[in-house]
């Protein structure tokens, strides 16, 4: 246990002074932009075709397990509020980011951890060019950027989905399934008398998970050692500990955000 201890508490001083570091490189130097680009290409943009089809389904599903439950009641016609409160405040959120988790942050402890074993890294800093300002930053930025939009686009989706199940399954038309959906928006209030609540959740909350992925998986990339064989367990280690942190990291700023919005 106490082994344990010391090796979480030694890995979350790296993760601190990386975070420091991508901080200190901004605003990336000369070819930022570019580097930039490249990223949300390969962050965001290749990422929506699974974010649609995770949602998609996702919010069919939910809208057969709320219908079960609401029509002893009689008011299955209130699937569109469940639906829209558990895609915008939680489920898009926490998908989109395990999702991008799984296919980005894979990818990118795998190229970081591939480049430090074959000694790429060393060349750079060789070469003058800091591995931080060139090969991290750029792909923590596409990540913060990107993932709030991936988890728009995941409840928008999950909605799209609901909608078909309610107007083929449980007869609810799909004009009073977005009713339903847009009262428990203005239900659930606005900030700054324009904003809706649940909108900024959907937002805030992704945006962390993105920093939160792209930063462990650029932390176990650059810590891989031992060829071949420790990319993989460097690619692995990455993969999980962001599914698991952004788990955690969901239940408090749940916590923080019902409180302040």
């Amino acid at each position: 246990m106490r082994r344990f201890v010391q090796t979480f508490l030694l890995a979350l001083q790296d993760v601190l002074l990386l975070t420091w570091q991508t901080a200190r490189a901004l605003p990336g130097g000369r070819g930022a932009g570019a580097r930039l680009l490249a990223q949300l290409d390969a962050v965001g943009v290749r990422s929506v075709p699974l974010v649609l089809l995770t949602g998609f389904f996702t919010g069919m599903v939910l809208a057969l397990q709320a219908s079960v439950q609401l029509a002893p009641f009689g008011a299955t016609l209130f699937v569109g509020r469940f639906v829209a409160a558990s895609m915008l405040r939680e489920l898009g959120p926490v998908l989109s980011g395990i999702m991008v988790a799984g296919r980005v942050g894979a990818g990118i402890a795998a190229e970081l951890g591939a480049m430090k074993v074959t000694e790429q890294l060393d060349a750079l800093e060789t070469l003058g060019a800091e591995p931080i300002r060139v090969l991290v930053l750029p792909r923590v930025l596409a990540a913060a950027i990107a993932v709030p939009f991936l988890a728009l686009i995941a409840a928008a989706a999950g909605l799209a989905g609901a909608a078909l199940v309610s107007a083929t399954y449980l007869g609810v038309s799909v004009r009073t399934f977005l009713g339903a959906a847009m009262d428990q928006i203005v239900l659930d209030g606005f900030v700054l008398g324009m904003i809706p609540a649940d909108l900024v959740q959907g937002m805030v909350k992704p945006l962390v998970f993105g920093l939160i992925l792209s930063l462990l998986a650029c932390h176990h990339g650059l810590r891989a050692t031992g060829g071949t064989a420790g990319v993989g367990v460097a690619t692995t280690r990455a993969v999980v500990s962001a599914s698991i942190t952004i788990l955690i990291a969901d239940y408090f700023l749940t916590q923080m955000l019902l409180v302040l919005v």
